[in-house]
């Protein structure tokens, strides 16, 4: 059985959606009565539970599971802290995995985890990723950039913009690295893991074969969409500042101050690490936006 955290997000649905298609037994963790309905009628076995309440994971896993952990918080809202959800919510997930002695445990962190970081996305996700290390259990880490496809929150909000806007508006100069992997690539590295886990115990940074500044991305986005605009740079202190503002006014601001500060720092790896790792070469970011963008 495969047990999934984290299964009606951007990166979840895509695998809950490719995993069922090749016949795996699933079975997914769930906050709602909607999405246990959702994945319920296309017989999909689910379980009520909430990774930051220990108490409700008493019992969920199997010592023949592998579990696939992609619960995660890009902005902190209410008590879903980054503390909270990335350090605290592995804690409790692996101690159940533990209890029940799973075959094999995944966790999705994020390319820059680190716990000396000013961030605390980047801080709480290696402090994760140390709870999993250290939990005595088989184990596999991927440290992803940005991952692309349907429905993924980046593409979508960048399209928004490119349609909404006389001008592609780029905070700062917008020369920091992305290396944008494509969400059907992700699935054929998990896939391998799925496939022969114990040949993957051990951390794996996944990223595309381009390293694209953010403002060429944009250009990529704005000319996939057959909407060339002229760029316009908007000093980092500006943004910094009224998103400052925001926060202490909007419970969901547009855009973080912490995700401002990441935007000014390169966020790639090895250009060769997935096909070093898992076999082949992912596909160019271009060509990946062609499959969706219009879509």
């Amino acid at each position: 059985m495969i047990f999934i955290a984290g299964a009606t997000g951007f990166v979840g649905s895509h695998l809950v959606n490719d995993l069922s298609a090749k016949g795996h037994r699933l079975k997914c963790l769930v906050r709602s009565a909607r999405a246990r309905e959702r994945l319920s009628a296309r017989g999909i076995e689910t379980v009520t539970g909430d990774i930051t309440a220990p108490d409700t994971l008493k019992g969920v896993l199997a010592g023949d599971d592998l579990v696939i952990h992609l619960v995660g918080v890009i902005e902190e809202k209410g008590k879903s802290t980054f503390r909270a959800v990335h350090t605290e919510g592995t804690s409790n997930l692996v101690h159940e995995a533990k209890r029940a002695g799973v075959r094999h445990f995944f966790y999705q962190s994020a390319l820059g985890a680190d716990r000396g970081s000013w961030s605390g996305y980047l801080k709480t996700k290696a402090e994760a990723e140390e709870i999993v290390k250290q939990s005595g259990l088989g184990f596999t880490v991927f440290r992803p950039s940005l991952i692309i496809g349907p429905w993924d929150g980046f593409t979508r909000k960048m399209v928004d913009i490119i349609k909404l806007s006389p001008f592609l508006p780029v905070p700062g100069k917008g020369n920091a690295r992305f290396q944008p992997i494509y969400i059907k690539d992700w699935l054929r590295c998990i896939g391998s893991v799925i496939d022969a886990p114990e040949k993957y115990i051990s951390t794996y940074e996944i990223g595309g074969p381009e390293q694209l500044t953010y403002s060429r991305m944009l250009e990529i986005m704005s000319e996939a969409l057959g909407r060339r605009k002229t760029v316009l740079r908007i000093p980092m202190g500006l943004m910094k500042f009224s998103a400052s503002l925001l926060e202490n006014i909007l419970t969901s601001p547009p855009v973080t101050s912490d995700q401002l500060r990441l935007l000014e720092m390169d966020n790639i790896c090895d250009i060769d690490a997935v096909e070093k790792n898992f076999g082949f070469k992912p596909v160019k970011f271009e060509d990946a936006l062609r499959e969706f963008i219009n879509k």
